[in-house]
């Protein structure tokens, strides 16, 4: 553990949750900007975190804002909607770039880090500028980002088709080929590869592929 002035630095889950379980005790308010599911999630911290979660469900707000990627995956999917009803969470989807933060009554922000040597560091911030800071961008995400369910209905179709037609970008098929074996029209085939994109937050065909692989979607 390093520590600066109103900012500490901590070293992997375990101690991460050691130094912060007292706040997902007491906090009323949490809010949560994640990349994917996975990210706060680490198996054994997020049972105890979850336990504890339906322990206060109904004395404390929580909100999430995740990466469309989540919806793509049926297994996070689920994982979110399990969030929802343990936490009873209000949960967003945004297609913006996120930085993975969470806020514990507007008091105390946990910004995650990189990963060195299979442990991702945090900054465990206490700083009132910086927190209110932190808190303002998230209240930006927040205020344009999409309720989950509208969403979830949104890509319905092309979460179903995603895996086939990640399989044919990463294959190099052209684009009148890929169609034909989904049985699309080019322009079809086109768009759904263009809401595909716009889910994983991809601005191009490889950038795609690059993140459906880091979320193991294939």
């Amino acid at each position: 553990m390093q520590t600066g002035e109103a900012v500490t630095i901590v070293h992997g889950d375990e101690e991460l949750l050691a130094r912060t379980r007292h706040l997902f005790a007491t906090a009323t308010e949490i809010a949560c900007a994640a990349n994917s599911l996975g990210m706060w999630a680490v198996t054994h911290v997020a049972d105890d975190l979850d336990a504890l979660a339906r322990e206060r469900r109904g004395q404390v707000r929580v909100r999430k804002v995740f990466r469309p990627g989540v919806l793509l995956d049926p297994v996070a999917a689920r994982g979110v909607a399990r969030t929802r009803e343990h936490h009873g969470a209000q949960i967003r989807i945004t297609t913006d770039e996120l930085n993975e933060t969470i806020l514990f009554d507007r008091r105390v922000a946990i910004l995650a880090g990189d990963v060195r040597a299979g442990r991702r560091s945090y900054s465990v911030v206490t700083q009132p500028e910086t927190v209110q800071g932190v808190t303002s961008l998230f209240e930006a995400v927040w205020r344009a980002a999409t309720d989950v369910d509208v969403y979830d209905a949104r890509i319905a179709e092309i979460r179903l088709l995603a895996p086939r037609v990640l399989d044919l970008l990463g294959q190099g098929v052209k684009d009148e080929a890929a169609a034909r074996t989904l049985g699309l029209g080019v322009r079809t085939y086109r768009r759904r590869v263009a809401e595909l994109m716009d889910a994983l937050g991809a601005e191009s065909r490889f950038q795609a592929g690059v993140r459906a692989r880091e979320l193991g979607l294939v």
